[in-house]
């Protein structure tokens, strides 16, 4: 009878449930390809003043679109046209879509995207992330010795630890050193094309945007100097906000989408959205974590949580200008923003007064359930 009573009093002490009063899978809503359920902030006993100052915050910082799912229904969505955008963000911009929203080349976004296509290479038995890179790629990819390339698996290239830096020659041995390398990583989506035959469009279409009706979604051409001497990604994943959060909604399920399983292996799942290697906790496979002991951003190390004010547990797509995908299983919540770039001299970063603005939505049901801090 005590655990029964308990488990009552659990249920009903927070609407922003954790992991551990129920799974990813459960309660969780998928949309329809051309509708999508609502959720009001009044029926979950949330403030929609608190919510409202959040979304007008984020818009007066350049967003093009933000939203917020929670299990999957939207709970708040914002679109506008960015005010004096930059040249950087004009450039980015791939056209609209049917509800005239954005899209947008989400830079570095892509590459939690790209995660997933290596699981599910994986799990279908293409490729095996300890396979060395020129296995797939023939020997001479970089600008390593043979030797030296032969070490550097998929596992190196989605950990960001090859060892390469953005020419792709060699720095220090594979699995020693942690460096931000997108000229590196876009290898491996190099590799799952060439393990599944398809082209880029052609496996992703197939295995990911076209199962969650992701139709506004594809990769695309960038527009690079043509005298650029850095081998860098030429291939940009253009998506909306809306596509882009069925995608982390995805993630939220633990890889499935309604009935059926696009990604069912969750070890690889759990090793994505944990620590990868110890030269930087806050990385998984190519997903950003909160909650570690420390970060790299760059060369700079720094201690403590990417983001304090976050859910501990929250994982991030994370791209330039500011684009985020980010994914709270504790609190069963999906946030995209997409958009210029959001922060200001002088004013508090983006990311950071964001989350502060957003966890005050939930603060009387903190202080009704006596919990504190972000869990």
């Amino acid at each position: 009878m005590k655990h029964y009573v308990l488990m009552i009093l659990c249920a009903t002490s927070s609407q922003f449930v954790t992991a551990q009063q129920q799974t990813r899978e459960q309660s969780l809503y998928f949309p329809a390809e051309t509708e999508w359920e609502t959720v009001s902030p009044e029926s979950l006993n949330l403030s929609t003043t608190a919510l409202n100052t959040t979304l007008d915050f984020a818009m007066e910082r350049k967003s093009s679109s933000v939203i917020i799912l929670h299990r999957g229904r939207i709970l708040a969505e914002r679109h506008q046209t960015v005010p004096a955008p930059s040249r950087r963000y004009q450039g980015m911009l791939r056209g609209k879509t049917s509800l005239s929203h954005v899209i947008e080349d989400v830079a570095s976004c892509q590459k939690s995207v790209t995660c997933v296509l290596v699981g599910i290479a994986q799990q279908k038995g293409l490729l095996k992330l300890n396979d060395s890179v020129h296995k797939h790629l023939g020997q001479g990819w970089s600008q390593a010795t043979p030797e030296q390339e032969a070490a550097i698996t998929l596992r190196h290239l989605i950990t960001m630890t090859s060892g390469l830096n953005a020419r792709l020659k060699y720095v220090a041995p594979a699995g020693t050193k942690w460096a931000y390398n997108t000229t590196a990583y876009s290898r491996s989506l190099t590799v799952v094309t060439k393990a599944a035959k398809m082209t880029a469009n052609e496996v992703t279409k197939e295995w990911l945007t076209g199962p969650l009706g992701m139709e506004d979604s594809k990769w695309v051409d960038r527009r690079l100097p043509v005298d650029s001497t850095i081998p860098a990604n030429r291939y940009g994943f253009a998506t909306s906000a809306r596509d882009l959060a069925r995608f982390g909604l995805l993630m939220l399920a633990n890889g499935n989408w309604r009935n059926e399983v696009i990604l069912s292996d969750r070890d690889y799942l759990k090793a994505a959205t944990s620590p990868s290697q110890k030269l930087n906790a806050s990385y998984g496979y190519l997903w950003w974590l909160n909650g570690q002991k420390f970060a790299l951003r760059g060369t700079r190390r720094a201690a403590g949580s990417l983001l304090p004010g976050a859910p501990k547990d929250l994982f991030s797509a994370q791209g330039a200008l500011g684009r985020r995908c980010s994914i709270s299983p504790s609190r069963q919540l999906v946030m995209v923003r997409i958009g210029d770039s959001p922060d200001k001299a002088g004013e508090p970063k983006y990311d950071q007064e964001f989350w502060r603005l957003l966890m005050k939505v939930r603060d009387r049901e903190d202080r009704d359930s006596g919990r504190t801090g972000s869990d």
